[in-house]
């Protein structure tokens, strides 16, 4: 098989947030993301869905020991947006492939993509750079994710 990317990042102990019922106003975004930097929590990866029925949903990836503190600062936005669901997964692995030319490949995402499907690994979230690709899977899926995808990467 050709190897495709170049390195292969892997952060443990993350965990998953997902903000549901968020009016659609980029006030409230940033001011989400200020508080958390402001109680210097690192955010990671960042998905936000397109808006529905004037609400959007947020999900984003932080380590597990900041999570308290994370909860306890986007509880205070409860009483402005009353629907705001805060849910939250940890005891997750993010897998970063890495290559400075990923976005001249077709296909990388597709190829990753269907090399963790085959070995049932479940992929939780997906953001991309131009010169990267992560996944956020379960962290006892990481082994077995790191040994399957092993063939793609460029020792």
């Amino acid at each position: 098989m050709n190897r495709i990317i170049s390195k292969l990042n892997i952060n443990e102990n993350v965990t998953l947030i997902t903000l549901t019922n968020i009016p659609i106003n980029n006030k409230n975004i940033a001011e989400i993301f200020t508080s958390l930097a402001e109680a210097n929590i690192n955010v990671d990866m960042i998905s936000q869905t397109s808006p529905l029925k004037g609400k959007i949903n947020i999900s984003f990836t932080l380590e597990d020991d900041v999570l308290f503190n994370a909860i306890q600062t986007l509880k205070s936005y409860k009483k402005d947006i009353p629907n705001l669901r805060i849910d939250v997964n940890s005891n997750n692995t993010k897998l970063s492939l890495y290559d400075e030319d990923i976005n001249l490949k077709p296909g990388i995402a597709a190829k990753t993509m269907s090399i963790l499907s085959q070995a049932d690994i479940d992929i939780k979230m997906i953001t991309t750079s131009e010169v990267d690709i992560s996944y956020l899977i379960y962290a006892s899926d990481q082994e077995k994710a790191i040994r399957v995808l092993n063939d793609i990467i460029k020792k």
